[in-house]
């Protein structure tokens, strides 16, 4: 069973890197089963503190990745139909363009759609168009971040 649960743990692990890029993959919770999965073996028992603290962390970057697009958008001034294009270019840029369209796309979709808000400011729509590039950005970096540290400890425990 420790063979399944620790097999099963890196591919939660890979799943979970490639999320981070990939929105339509579990990024961090993907990870955090990993780090259950690795805990059920006889390889590791980590503490609950441990537990709790990747599971909040994993919460919290989970949440702000989908809270930031908005918030960012937002704050450079964007409107909703810029918020709502960031989304459909995010998803456009996907799947009709990997891997580039998952940066372009948010962009280019915030962009368009402040446009069609506001025809007469190019300026204002680039703004926001940088607030969701930079949104995209900062949530990908964060979930890099947490889900790299948790595929650290996973393969720490396998090798020690």
């Amino acid at each position: 069973m420790d063979i399944f649960l620790t097999v099963s743990a890196i591919l939660c692990c890979l799943i979970g890197l490639l999320g981070c890029l990939l929105p339509v993959l579990p990024g961090p919770p993907a990870n955090l089963l990993g780090i259950f999965l690795i805990h059920w073996t006889g390889y590791a028992q980590y503490s609950p503190e441990f537990l709790i603290l990747w599971s909040a962390l994993t919460l919290v970057v989970t949440l702000l990745d989908y809270y930031l697009p908005v918030w960012m958008t937002q704050r450079f001034g964007g409107s909703r139909k810029a918020t709502i294009g960031a989304t459909v270019g995010l998803i456009l840029g996907m799947f009709f363009f990997p891997p580039w369209g998952i940066i372009i796309g948010p962009f280019l979709g915030a962009f368009l759609g402040e446009i069609s808000q506001n025809s007469n400011d190019n300026k204002k729509a680039f703004k926001v168009a940088m607030g969701s590039f930079a949104a995209f950005l900062a949530g990908t970096g964060l979930k890099l971040i947490c889900s790299g540290m948790m595929t650290y400890y996973v393969i720490r425990t396998i090798i020690a």
